[in-house]
């Protein structure tokens, strides 16, 4: 249901301030200093939720016996990449080590991975095009998917089916199980159904659960089961699947389990950091072609026919040294499918945009990086006084007005374009360089 925010304006409590949060840049602690970061214990096996990415049997046959006309409701609701992307699931590869490598310096209080002499996260604008999800604009904030009410999901599984066999077996507390969702559309498209938008809705469910919001044991939230649901109103989903991996990234870089969206991780450390489009080549790059890169690479102007960067880096030890000592000339500032784009961020300096979901409200600081952003700098950034993931309470007053007072400020986002080429300030990048070091990882190799 779209929604209509004038009427609470006025309820939203004032901005109070950079004051309210740490007075400058250089005041972030070090990935080091941060008690429990995996930065400091690299003996840790910070992926234990890796073995939950092994390959599903039943997602590939299931898919293959949706209908057309169920197909071309995914393709309707902006969901054809990540049809193909299911598709070929059980045909990727991860590279485990270099999405451990690069978890160990991501840094929690800006949502951002702190390199050698410059900061850069996945931006909302690069995962929607990765990912061929509707893109938000500015002016189109009712919408954004969340909801503010507590969450029935029979309500929402109703619209597949009302037995109740089927929904016990396809919930459980707080959770939906994919495995009886798709043995449910199964049984309905041998049975030559023609429910199709049915179908297709079950679709979404498996397909986003697995490639978007992939949890423990094939199960995802009741929360993220109404972020799909939402997907067939045309409401845009980009923020809360982008709020969903950072906070992945958090989990991990704590210590705790990954279980996010390593497809949208690799796509984006495969435009950024590991490969380089060559149309000259003629041989196809063995490195890629078990790459999720592999299957969408088309709308990001790359093929299989590709120069990877990083070919020999092998295990652990060589990635961390790699990304650790990763130079700005080394990483892919702003990829051809990213040229022209415009990138929308904060009104001011200080004040963070957040990505609203139904989990938590997540900070989106894309002015911390502004070289991927093609805007050059002008000031230090400083740091906003919302803390970098809020978990919610649906129901809640307060989350509420929370919720509504994060939509206004992207309502008065700025907006840049994405320039080939960014003419820098020299003072202002030397001053960001010495604030930079004061977070900065001091690179080794163990």
């Amino acid at each position: 249901m779209k929604r209509k925010l004038s009427a609470f304006q006025e309820d939203i409590p004032p901005y109070s301030g950079p004051k309210a949060a740490r007075d400058s840049y250089a005041d972030l602690k070090q990935l080091s200093a941060i008690p429990g970061h995996i930065y400091t214990r690299p003996e840790l096996q910070i992926l234990p939720g890796q073995r939950r990415f092994s390959k599903l049997p039943w997602l590939v046959p299931m898919l293959e016996l949706l209908p057309p006309t169920s197909i071309g409701h995914l393709k309707k609701w902006g969901l054809s990449t990540v049809f193909v992307l299911a598709k070929n699931y059980n045909k990727m590869a991860h590279v485990w080590e270099s999405v451990t490598a690069i978890t160990e310096l991501w840094q929690l209080q800006t949502n951002t991975f702190i390199f050698l002499g410059f900061e850069a996260t996945i931006l909302l604008e690069e995962l929607e095009i990765m990912l061929g999800l509707p893109r938000y604009q500015r002016g189109k904030e009712p919408t954004i998917s969340y909801t503010v009410e507590q969450i029935n999901s029979w309500s929402i599984l109703a619209y597949i089916t009302t037995r109740k066999t089927d929904l016990y077996s396809m919930t459980s507390g707080t959770h939906i199980h994919l495995l009886p969702i798709a043995q449910w559309i199964t049984s309905q498209c041998k049975r030559k159904t023609t429910n199709y938008a049915a179908l297709a809705k079950a679709a979404a469910i498996c397909i986003c659960g697995i490639v978007l919001f992939p949890e423990s044991d094939g199960a995802i939230s009741f929360g993220n089961l109404s972020i799909f649901d939402s997907i067939s109103e045309g409401m845009n989903i980009g923020q809360a699947v982008l709020g969903f991996l950072y906070a992945g990234l958090t989990s991990a870089a704590l210590g705790g389990p990954f279980y996010r969206s390593v497809i949208a991780l690799e796509l984006w450390m495969g435009m950024h950091i590991q490969f380089r489009a060559e149309g000259d080549l003629t041989t196809e790059c063995k490195m890629m072609l078990n790459h999720p890169l592999a299957y969408v690479g088309g709308r990001l102007h790359m093929s299989t026919r590709a120069w990877c960067k990083t070919a020999q880096v092998k295990g652990i030890r060589a990635w961390r040294e790699y990304l650790r000592n990763l130079t700005v000339a080394e990483f892919d500032m702003r990829p051809r499918f990213m040229h022209g784009r415009i990138i929308h961020l904060p009104q001011r300096t200080g004040l963070a945009l957040r990505l609203l979901g139904n989990e938590a409200l997540v900070s989106y600081n894309p002015d911390h990086c502004y070289l991927q952003c093609g805007a050059a700098q002008t000031v230090v950034p400083i740091l906003s006084h919302f803390p970098p993931i809020q978990e919610r309470k649906r129901g809640d007053a307060q989350d509420e007005r929370d919720m509504h007072s994060a939509v206004v400020h992207w309502e008065g986002c700025a907006m840049s374009v994405v320039q080939d080429e960014v003419e820098e300030d020299d003072d202002v990048i030397r001053e960001y360089i010495e604030a930079l070091k004061e977070i900065q990882p001091v690179a080794r190799t163990n």
